[in-house]
């Protein structure tokens, strides 16, 4: 049974960092691009960042370049994402997805499977 489960989620206070993990199960994650999604109260779902099925190729919403990293380690079938110097408009629920294929092409609109999320919230 395909599987994602998220951790690493919780409060911050701007200017803070916090790393989400993302454990893939069920399946051979290895041959797929993987990718954080996120949800903010209100607003629509966004893709903030893509990497490709062997880490070579990774892509970022503008909103969070230069302050996130996403990174996958397939030996152990997980992907992260860095935050660094949040920001209270990065309060969301992230998502960790499987793409459809290898790389992040279109990736917004290639999604195989969703985690189940973890809460963000950046506040003083």
């Amino acid at each position: 049974q395909l599987q994602l489960v998220e951790s690493g989620g919780g409060l911050v206070q701007p200017g803070g960092s916090l790393r989400l993990s993302c454990a893939a199960s069920g399946f051979t994650s290895d041959y797929s691009a993987l990718a954080w999604f996120r949800q903010a109260p209100g607003k629509e779902r966004e893709g903030v960042s893509c990497i490709s099925s062997s880490g070579g190729y990774t892509n970022y919403a503008d909103s969070v370049k230069g302050r996130f990293t996403i990174s996958r380690d397939n030996a152990k079938r997980t992907a992260y994402l860095q935050m660094n110097s949040l920001k209270p408009e990065d309060t969301a629920i992230y998502y960790c997805v499987v793409v459809n294929h290898f790389d992040c092409t279109e990736y917004q609109r290639s999604v195989r499977f969703w985690g189940q999320g973890t809460q963000v919230t950046v506040s003083s």
